[in-house]
């Protein structure tokens, strides 16, 4: 279900504020926290062209209501690079809704427009209501992840 009354935009300066609000609440849901400096870093990022992390916000009404950022990069797999969704949070209040759907169908336009290979993200194996959407856009992959933490 695509949401027709949901403008998906660019970030941009003036969106801080409602961005911040998301953001934590994204944190949240997470059971999460990250020092303000790394938020600052991230907002930076988010806005600096010359950096290749991008951030899109999903508006209704006036309200901004969900958020995106996606990260390009390079891949030894294929010529062409890749686009990570690395974040995607969605108001509790509107959830249900096809913002989500919505969000990443801008992003696979906006992968597809700068030639990347795939679109690509992870979720909580536990996370059932996300997972429900992204088994309806996506394909579930076999590849497990494993992280060191430096």
């Amino acid at each position: 279900m695509k949401n027709s009354s949901i403008k998906i935009t660019p970030l941009s300066n003036t969106d801080y504020d409602s961005w911040l609000h998301l953001w934590q609440n994204y944190l949240t849901f997470y059971e999460t926290s990250l020092p303000m400096s790394t938020t600052d870093t991230t907002w930076r990022n988010l806005l600096d062209s010359n950096i290749a992390i991008y951030g899109f916000g999903a508006w209704q009404d006036g309200t901004l209501v969900g958020i995106t950022h996606v990260v390009l990069h390079p891949s030894t797999w294929t010529s062409n690079g890749c686009c990570y969704l690395q974040d995607l949070y969605v108001s509790e209040s509107i959830r249900g809704q096809g913002v989500g759907r919505t969000l990443i169908e801008y992003v696979s336009d906006f992968a597809t427009q700068k030639s990347c290979n795939h679109v690509y993200w992870k979720t909580q194996e536990s996370n059932a209501d996300a997972r429900q959407l992204y088994d309806n856009v996506a394909s579930l992959t076999d590849m497990v992840q494993y992280r060191k933490n430096l």
